[in-house]
């Protein structure tokens, strides 16, 4: 988008889950555009790319969770916050199924919270993650903004609900609230290897073969780490401008299954020798779910910039990168 730059300089902008995954790009491209970034830590994670980049050094970090709304309220009041990026969550569906409790607290109330503080404050402008796990299972794909959200298993309802109760404050008190319904995010700085592309990245550099916890035919979408980060901004600046409130899905629009996954990583990685383990013990999950992002390409004007091999490619360097490339043992990695 035009100006991107010059519409963020300067401007306080407060990011929650500042040491996540997505956090970290999102306060990266927030930083390359001059904005005045506070960030909310909850951990210190040392090993975040918020941390280990240095960027840490050029935001306000606030020390705590969105759970706590008065700390939201007077951070929200003292640095003047314009916009906020609601990023925090739990994130992994296994542990939403072993802590549904601690799950909904972070996502549903964290996202109440957030969103009362600003109405408090009268912070301008609100964009809150939702997921497309929000949808729930559906028998008519791709999902579209028009879907109905009906998560079923723990995660999955507690974005639904999420979600809706973001539409709510919109809706009742005309709040400036949108909302980012994103595939599956990937790329580097994700060290999470309970997922399927940077646990496969591992394993193979491992010279291990990937264990899929299902039976491999689930079938995801996708979106590249960096085009989701700028797809949060571009979103803020549309609305800003004058494009309508709302929700928006965004995503490669690809249909990929666990397998395909594995075979793109490991054809990548010239590696088709190693042969995936198939554990067919995946539960409490989506068989299939993938997305239309019509309304973000012509309400908004945007797309992705990286297609899927080009963001694989630069995915499969980073982590060389990032483990180095020698042939050493890594510790031990999770499984999808």
């Amino acid at each position: 988008m035009s100006n991107s730059t010059e519409f963020w300089k300067g401007k306080p902008v407060f990011v929650t889950g500042g040491t996540g995954f997505l956090g970290g790009w999102v306060v990266r491209r927030l930083l390359d555009r001059d904005a005045e970034v506070v960030a909310l830590i909850r951990d210190g994670a040392p090993r975040s790319m918020l941390n280990s980049s240095g960027d840490s050094a050029r935001v306000n970090s606030i020390q705590g969770s969105v759970e706590d709304i008065g700390l939201l309220r007077r951070t929200f009041s003292e640095y003047s916050i314009d916009t906020v990026l609601h990023l925090a969550a739990q994130p992994l569906v296994g542990v939403a199924k072993m802590d549904p409790i601690g799950t909904f607290e972070a996502n549903i109330k964290g996202t109440w919270n957030v969103l009362e503080a600003a109405r408090q404050t009268k912070v301008k402008q609100v964009i809150v993650a939702s997921s497309d796990k929000a949808y729930g299972a559906s028998a008519n794909l791709p999902y579209t903004e028009e879907h109905p959200l009906q998560g079923r298993y723990p995660y999955d309802c507690s974005k639904s609900c999420a979600d809706l109760i973001a539409q709510m404050y919109h809706a009742t008190y005309d709040m400036q609230v949108s909302i980012v319904r994103c595939a599956n995010l990937f790329g580097g700085g994700d060290l999470n290897f309970s997922r399927t592309i940077p646990g496969c990245i591992k394993a193979t550099l491992e010279n291990d073969r990937f264990v899929i916890r299902s039976d491999g035919h689930f079938i995801r979408d996708f979106l590249y780490i960096k085009d989701a980060a700028d797809a949060y901004l571009h979103l803020a600046q549309a609305v800003a401008g004058g494009a309508p409130n709302g929700a928006y899905n965004f995503s490669l629009e690809v249909k990929w299954s666990v397998l395909d996954c594995v075979d793109q990583v490991l054809t990548l990685m010239n590696r088709k020798d190693l042969e995936p383990v198939i554990l067919n013990q995946a539960s409490s999950e989506i068989r299939e779910q993938y997305q239309s992002c019509e309304k973000a390409r012509t309400v908004l004007g945007w797309k992705p910039a990286y297609s899927a091999t080009e963001a694989l490619k630069e995915t499969i360097a980073w982590y060389e990168s990032h483990f180095g490339v020698t042939g050493k043992t890594l510790a031990a990695g999770g499984n999808r």
